[in-house]
C-alpha cells in the first residue's frame, strides 16, 4: 500500500465492542499500530507511550487502535492490566496484517519465526494512508506519530 492510497475497508473484533470497521471511522484521522504480542515488554512500552500522549492525539480528533494476532480475551486482559484508554483489535486470521504487509520472518532466540513486524500507519480523515513506519523502535515512536499527525493538511 502506497502513501495517499485509499486503505481498503476491513472489519476486526475489538475491545470497543463487537467489531471495528475501518469505513465507519472516516471523518477523523486514526492511528493503527501493529505490535507482536500482548503483555510483552516492547509492546507494553509502546502502548504506554500512546497512553501518555493520548490527550494530544484526541485534541486533534485522532483515535488510536492497537492491532495484534492475539485473541480478544487476551486483548481485554492486557488492556485492563495496563489501563490503556484506547482499544485493541484482534486479527487472528491476519486479515489486516496481510493488508498492511506486516507479517515477516524474524529471528527469535536463534530461530526463524513468522510474526508481526512492529509497524504503525496514520490514516487521514478521508481514509487514505498518510504515513507509514515499519520496523518501529519503541522509544520516542508515539511522539513521531503525533508530529506527523500535526503535519497533516
Amino acid at each position: 500500500m502506497e502513501k495517499m492510497e485509499l486503505v481498503p475497508d476491513f472489519r476486526l473484533a475489538s475491545t470497543a465492542g463487537p467489531h471495528f470497521q475501518l469505513s465507519e471511522q472516516r471523518g477523523a484521522p486514526l492511528v493503527l499500530y501493529f505490535y507482536p504480542r500482548d503483555d510483552t515488554p516492547g509492546c507494553t512500552d509502546e502502548g504506554l507511550q500512546f497512553t501518555q500522549l493520548l490527550s494530544e492525539f484526541e485534541a486533534l480528533h485522532c483515535s488510536i487502535w492497537g492491532v495484534s494476532r492475539d485473541s480478544l480475551s487476551s486483548h481485554e486482559k492486557f488492556r485492563a492490566k495496563m489501563n490503556f484508554p484506547f482499544h485493541l483489535l484482534s486479527d487472528p486470521d491476519e486479515l489486516a496484517c496481510t493488508l498492511f504487509g506486516v507479517m515477516k520472518m524474524k529471528n527469535m532466540y536463534g530461530k526463524q519465526v513468522r510474526g508481526i513486524e512492529r509497524s504503525t500507519f496514520l490514516i487521514d480523515p478521508e481514509g487514505r494512508l498518510a504515513e507509514v513506519w515499519r520496523g518501529v523502535k519503541v522509544p520516542g515512536h508515539a511522539q513521531h506519530v503525533l508530529e506527523a499527525l500535526r503535519a497533516l493538511p
